[in-house]
């Protein structure tokens, strides 16, 4: 290990209060009005509307600067690449949603080439997602049980369910939510709220993602065995499907089961083989597309559907659907529906785009990320698509076959167009149990997020906290309800972190100007008449009785007890001296004296008749300095509690400085009514050490004074 190499500095320079620092910084006090800022939005040079319109149509800035030789054949392998995992994933999340699986090949293309216009992430995959797939189905069955759609069947005397009309129903609402999703998304990201995601921390979305996943492998155990369970919804649903999965086990359809696990288990062999061969081949084999071409060819072959009653896709009709404005009757019920899913697919897609922009140098717009998946579900709700975000698995694929920009993207969306105009027929007798397989398999990944709760327990166990609350709401609430519960636990944890800060007494490091807390080093001192006293958080209504009790519990007195004990002295100084004025009073009288002008020239002459003054307990320190760096705002209740800790202590004889105090703190101060006449910006310094000299220059003038006083009293 390298000696860590020790440099010497030296600062000379006056102590500087805030008023000191003010002017030799010369302090601007003119601010900008609210006028001249709307004035300056709206003003529109000819500079302005070219960046405005560059940064709202991102293409038009990198597209015709696009490096052919560099980018265009990792882009095309890579494009391919995901397109052909396009094909399955997209079938498989359609039944996540409850929509016919073609749908989820209209959805990993409209929406594709939406984002491919407008967004900024040159490595993110965005089309199905199984998250936002299950949060889909769940408003789909909500909206429209198969109970609605029950008919009778006179020829066989038993309740069928049209599944035409039912379907037709489901796609519809599908796609109204994914319009209404859409909607937020854009006015979000117009009115400049992509901070929104910063209240997702990562904890948070992998414990929801994680909760989530669990979901969508409950929703696929009734393909996967075959099994009609009803659909539960609300708080607890997922637990009664499950046992209602398992009193229906035994009405199992064994041509599914089997179906089902052979998928599975030879998914996870080709998927180990696959990660065997990463380093040897460029591409990774698209097992997924090989299984669904093999299961469908043996389900074509062996008749799986007439001979074993093995469910299985069914028509999927050829060409793109025309556009339909989604049913606006509709919105009402999925508006909750909709701000969920535009919060959770932003967060995710987000997410993913960052760390992909870091580690290739590259900025992405959180705002515009927002309009661009906006349009990509609002658009796609027109053309009857559901919405989308962004896939792990496809953009680590897009990335890890070469892509370089969003011309991948673009690709993967022209290899659904050729698989959905000419060839998407030929997947009609494709069981939906290898759809369900895919899914379980490709959620593998999701299910070693168990994992962060070790890790998390010996990093943050605040944050591990919160992962576990997140899947234990999501779990128990269903996504859309558990994703809102979650964020409001997560900021709980903030105000508890806030209400309980650690408080400490300050001691100097020797010979620097360095403080630290007295009970963490053993070679800091603290410096003798001053008490330093800082919390770790911020001073506002929640914390501030706290921080003035701690004030007191830490400065080793009561600060109560001394107030108490001084207004009882005054008190009884106020009784000694009116009983003394009368019996003055009585003895001038006594000796026919005019009372009344003796008093008066006692008056005029400043004559004292009595004084009674306590001795200062030696105990208490001279000062007080409040650490404030670590606040980064002060509301009403803050500036009062450290106006009552100025008032209170310096009626016993201690003064109080405040110290490290940021610019904005200093405002909140002013615009508050912290300073009068009385109280001025000489009480605040820069730092800490700047307002201990300040208060040793004090002490020790004040103590030669009393020395001169004592020595003139002897002699």
């Amino acid at each position: 290990m390298a000696e860590r190499r020790r440099m010497s500095y030296s600062v000379h320079r006056e102590v500087l209060d805030e008023e000191a620092m003010d002017e030799m910084g010369q302090k601007s006090v003119s601010k900008t009005s609210l006028r001249e800022k709307v004035k300056k939005s709206v003003r529109c040079s000819g500079h302005q509307m070219k960046s405005c319109l560059l940064g709202t149509v991102p293409i038009l800035s990198w597209l015709p600067r696009y490096p052919i030789r560099e980018n265009a054949l990792g882009d095309l392998i890579s494009g391919i690449s995901v397109g052909i995992m396009q094909l399955p994933q997209g079938m498989a999340y359609a039944l996540l949603a409850s929509v016919p699986p073609v749908f989820g090949l209209y959805s990993s293309f409209y929406p594709v080439l939406i984002y491919f216009i407008f967004g900024t992430s040159k490595h993110i995959s965005v089309g199905t997602y199984a998250v936002m797939s299950v949060m889909i189905g769940g408003v789909t069955e909500r909206l429209a049980p198969d109970s609605k759609f029950m008919t009778w069947d006179n020829v066989t005397n038993t309740s069928i369910i049209d599944t035409v009309a039912r379907d037709d129903e489901r796609v519809r609402v599908a796609a109204a939510v994914t319009f209404v999703s859409g909607l937020f998304q854009i006015l979000l990201g117009l009115v400049q709220f992509g901070f929104v995601v910063t209240y997702l921390s990562e904890p948070l979305v992998r414990g929801y993602t994680t909760g989530a996943a669990i979901h969508v492998i409950v929703s696929q155990l009734k393909y996967t065995f075959g099994v009609n369970p009803v659909r539960h919804n609300g708080p607890l649903s997922l637990i009664y499907t499950v046992l209602e999965i398992c009193y229906l086990l035994p009405q199992s359809n064994i041509g599914t089961l089997v179906t089902s696990v052979i998928t599975i288990l030879g998914l996870i062999a080709a998927k180990e083989l696959n990660a065997f061969l990463g380093k040897k081949i460029p591409v990774p084999i698209p097992v997924e597309l090989i299984a669904i071409i093999i299961a469908t060819v043996i389900s074509w072959q062996f008749y799986l559907q007439q001979e074993y009653g093995v469910d299985v896709v069914g028509v999927i009709p050829s060409g793109l659907q025309p556009p339909v404005f989604p049913d606006t009757s509709v919105f009402g019920q999925v508006i909750g529906d909709g701000f969920a899913l535009s919060v959770v697919g932003y967060g995710i897609a987000i997410s993913l785009g960052r760390i992909f922009a870091l580690k290739y140098g590259y900025k992405v717009d959180s705002n515009q990320e927002l309009v661009a998946l906006g349009l990509s579900n609002s658009i796609g709700g027109i053309f009857q698509c559901f919405t989308v975000s962004c896939s792990m698995s496809r953009t680590m694929v897009q990335e890890s076959a070469g892509g370089k920009t969003q011309v991948a993207g673009a690709l993967s969306a022209v290899v659904i167009l050729f698989i959905t105009l000419w060839i998407g027929s030929l997947f009609e007798d494709l069981p939906k149990a290898v759809l369900a397989a895919i899914i379980h398999v490709n959620l593998h990944s999701m299910m070693k997020q168990f994992l962060d709760i070790p890790a998390l327990w010996k990093t943050n166990r605040v944050d591990m906290l919160v992962w576990v609350a997140t899947f234990i709401l999501t779990l128990l609430l269903n996504p859309d309800i558990g994703l809102a519960a979650s964020i409001g636990f997560s900021l709980l944890t903030v105000i508890f972190r806030t209400q309980l800060p650690k408080y400490s007494i300050l001691g100097q490091v020797p010979e620097t100007d360095i403080y630290k807390p007295l009970d963490e080093y053993h070679q800091v001192r603290q410096v003798p008449g001053i008490l330093i006293f800082r919390s770790s958080a911020t001073l506002y209504f929640a914390n501030a009785e706290m921080y003035q009790e701690t004030l007191n519990s830490k400065s080793g007195f009561d600060i109560t007890k001394l107030l108490s004990a001084k207004k009882k002295l005054e008190a009884k100084k106020q009784r000694h001296e009116k009983k003394e004025a009368k019996r003055v009073k009585k003895e001038l009288k006594k000796n026919g004296v005019d009372v009344n002008r003796e008093l008066n020239m006692e008056e005029q002459n400043h004559v004292s008749v009595i004084e009674v003054d306590a001795e200062r307990d030696p105990s208490l320190p001279r000062a007080i300095v409040l650490d404030l760096g670590p606040v980064n705002f002060l509301d009403t209740v803050g500036v009062k509690t450290l106006r009552s800790i100025r008032r209170d202590y310096g009626e016993i004889g201690v003064e109080v400085f405040l110290a490290g105090c940021q610019s904005g703190v200093v405002d909140n101060l002013q615009t508050a009514g912290f300073f009068n006449d009385k109280v001025t910006k000489s009480c605040l310094f820069t730092t800490v050490h700047d307002a201990v000299l300040y208060c040793q220059s004090a002490i020790a003038q004040s103590q030669s004074m009393e020395y001169k006083e004592t020595a003139a009293t002897h002699f």
